[in-house]
């Protein structure tokens, strides 16, 4: 299975605030963006179109007009907790320091950490992953057909994506902001087994 993990795009909050799962609405360069994401994916067709229930994430799987949306509170973004609609300069820097020091595993105050986060985005997969091998199991004994022609779209945010490339290349978490995922762009897995062990997870391209 192909797995397309796409963005959202800009947003209409000003920089340096820290929003996380706040529902902020898209940027007045919505369409402009959304327009160049169809040509980007002009040609290629999904069996399914997945999207987190934020907003930004709703309209830009709407206006691509990929197909029926399905929304899951799963593909969210991080929860920040206190912080969210703070200035990340009014985060005290003793604690943020803390915080970013150990993201995995240390959550904002009344948020969540990233291990969280990346948990419930690999349910999210394994949700996907076990539907579409149930529908195939008469073909291919519960695994996805050795053709790879299932292919899924998930509208979601840029810290989900990261986490889930992460858990993709088996590696930590610290390393998550290595990656530069940009608005409206285009990350996309290719997962043949639910088993991991015996079929190696891989990437064809991070951040189009």
């Amino acid at each position: 299975m192909k797995i397309s993990l796409i963005r959202h795009t800009a947003l209409q909050i000003a920089p340096g605030i820290c929003y996380g799962q706040s529902d902020i609405d898209v940027a007045a360069s919505f369409m402009q963006e959304a327009n160049l994401l169809k040509q980007k994916l002009h040609g290629t067709t999904f069996d399914a179109i997945y999207t987190s229930p934020l907003q930004r994430c709703v309209k830009l799987a709407n206006a691509l007009e990929l197909g029926d949306v399905v929304a899951d509170e799963n593909l969210k973004e991080l929860h920040f907790g206190d912080w969210e609609m703070q200035a990340w300069d009014e985060v005290p820097r003793d604690i943020f320091d803390e915080w970013a020091h150990n993201y995995a595993e240390l959550a904002p105050p009344n948020g969540e950490t990233f291990q969280a986060l990346q948990t419930r985005g690999i349910s999210f997969l394994h949700h996907i992953l076990n539907g579409f091998a149930i529908q195939d199991s008469k073909l291919n004994g519960f695994e996805l057909p050795k053709n790879d022609a299932k292919h899924v779209a998930i509208v979601t945010h840029g810290g989900m994506i990261r986490a889930l490339i992460a858990h993709v290349l088996n590696m930590p978490l610290k390393g998550l902001f290595r990656f530069n995922i940009d608005y409206a762009s285009v990350t996309q897995l290719e997962i043949s087994s639910l088993d991991f062990k015996q079929n190696v997870p891989k990437i064809n391209f991070i951040n189009r």
